[in-house]
């Protein structure tokens, strides 16, 4: 079977969008599966859709990477954008041709500086993960390359300078709050270590936009167990088949004037330009990942495995509407149509019928996941309700304590919980996991009162919301008399 190429892609008289030639406008740090299947799919269609032309030129961030196999198949590759609309089960296929060429800094560092001098290059994108926007002062201005991405930033900038030629519109996608603010803050820390000089420093503040952005959809990325059989169906070899769900959304922090350069509402793409992202942020947090934590414990406890499996059945489905709809969206200020369809679509992306999400999975780390998707909603809705609780997060966080207290043996950095007859692992950070076991004979009363004072778990005492130590213990006290999935069905009436 030959390789995925424009040629074979010719030979087979592919009759789907392709751009093969056309201007490097982007340069791209990541060449993983969520950039391909987000930003390169939202690039391709502007190219087919609203004539922006122009090629997205890649680097891999790591000395391990793809851009060898990229590069042997033209950087094409095949995206499946998969899951339900409407009610109905979608597979959308499209070979995406808006990637040109993959960059290895670490085997040809002049290549990606050279890209400095192109005029035509516009914007650079960035996912380098959490932990790639970070300064490190052991990188020095003559490594070539350095290690961290900022430094490879300043660096490439400092040669855009240097070329006399325009900056950039940077659009950074790591998974960190205000990640355009510390790419920047990173790159001026690079500017005064490596004594580049107030002149560069000043083009770089009033020459380039560094926008922060929120990016949301969920990428599982290559198919392992199906690639041999797709690869079958479509008549070629692709080694970098991506998979994605249908739902994407891209908030970009800036200036309006971006829409002027990047044609996506042309396109009809899902991506906004906003003065503040914080509020769709917020949205993301407290619905989406919000609705996760406040009932896959719960769920995992009454006996489903999969999320999707949880969107077919009626109470804990229904408890996790009610958690949505009554008591984090009164808690938000965008529009409330505009958070009513974002909570729409996510009982749909909940029930993708191509991705089996383990409930599982989702607990890792639940106790900093609740901290932080669900704490914020539970105490803005007593703010604004004088006091009243609100009963179905009080309720999650009582399923939270009983998925870790059934934790009465430790595993490897995990605790050994029960379910049924069955045995599954409770993990955290160890000083939770050390608390809980400390704590495996407490009854319900002392359990919930030692969890609630802990501020080290929630950084403050959550003992000052009244009435919220109480509700818990009565909570846990209605699981233990009904079964969770019965608890589940009380507590909406």
């Amino acid at each position: 079977m030959e390789l995925l190429s424009y040629q074979t892609l010719e030979k087979q008289n592919y009759e789907g969008y392709l751009l093969k030639d056309a201007p490097e406008k982007v340069l791209q740090f990541g060449e993983g599966n969520f950039l391909r299947a987000f930003v390169d799919y939202f690039f391709d269609k502007m190219n087919e859709e609203a004539g922006f032309h122009g090629k997205v030129c890649v680097t891999q961030p790591l000395g391990q990477g793809l851009s060898q196999i990229m590069n042997e198949q033209d950087c094409l590759y095949t995206l499946f954008l998969r899951g339900s609309e409407n009610g109905q089960k979608v597979n959308n296929k499209r070979v995406i041709s808006a990637v040109s060429r993959c960059l290895n800094p670490y085997e040809d560092y002049q290549a990606l500086l050279d890209c400095a001098g192109n005029p035509d290059l516009r914007f650079i994108v960035s996912n380098t993960t959490e932990a790639g926007i970070a300064y490190d002062p052991s990188c020095q201005k003559g490594d070539r390359p350095p290690v961290s991405f900022p430094a490879k930033m300043t660096d490439f900038l400092y040669h855009r300078y240097e070329n006399k030629l325009p900056g950039f519109i940077i659009l950074s996608c790591e998974l960190i709050d205000h990640n355009g603010d510390e790419l920047k803050k990173c790159v001026h820390q690079y500017i005064d270590q490596w004594e580049l000089g107030d002149s560069f420093k000043k083009w770089v503040d009033e020459e380039n936009i560094f926008c922060s952005t929120l990016v949301d959809r969920i990428v599982p990325g290559y198919p392992r167990n199906e690639a041999e059989q797709i690869c079958q169906e479509l008549g070629y070899q692709d080694r970098l088949i991506d998979t994605g769900e249908v739902f994407g959304f891209w908030v970009i922090e800036g200036p309006q004037s971006i829409k002027e350069e990047l044609p996506f509402e042309k396109a009809g793409l899902p991506i906004i330009v906003v003065d503040d992202v914080t509020p769709y942020k917020q949205r993301k947090v407290r619905i989406l990942n919000g609705a996760h934590t406040s009932f896959i414990m719960a769920a995992y406890l009454a006996g489903e495995d999969i999320v999707r499996d949880c969107m077919k059945d009626e109470v804990i489905h229904g408890f996790m509407n009610q958690t949505i709809y009554e008591e984090v969206i009164p808690t938000l200020d965008l529009p409330k149509d505009n958070l009513m369809q974002f909570a729409a679509d996510v009982t749909e992306r909940f029930a993708n019928p191509f991705v089996d999400h383990q409930l599982l999975s989702i607990s890792l780390n639940s106790t900093s996941k609740w901290k932080a998707r669900c704490m914020p909603s539970l105490l803005e809705y007593a703010k604004r309700n004088g006091g009243k609780l609100a009963k179905c997060l009080t309720f999650s966080f009582a399923a939270y304590l009983c998925f870790y207290h059934t934790g009465r043996e430790q595993g490897s950095a995990s605790l050994i919980g029960k379910r049924g007859g069955e045995s599954y692992e409770i993990k955290d950070d160890q000083f939770v996991l050390d608390f809980f076991y400390a704590h495996r004979d407490d009854s319900d009363e002392a359990l919930a009162k030692a969890v609630i004072e802990n501020e080290k778990f929630w950084g403050e005492d959550l003992k000052k919301l009244a009435g919220f130590e109480e509700a818990v213990v009565k909570d846990l006290a209605l699981i233990r008399e009904k079964g969770m999935y019965e608890a589940l069905r009380e507590i909406q009436k």
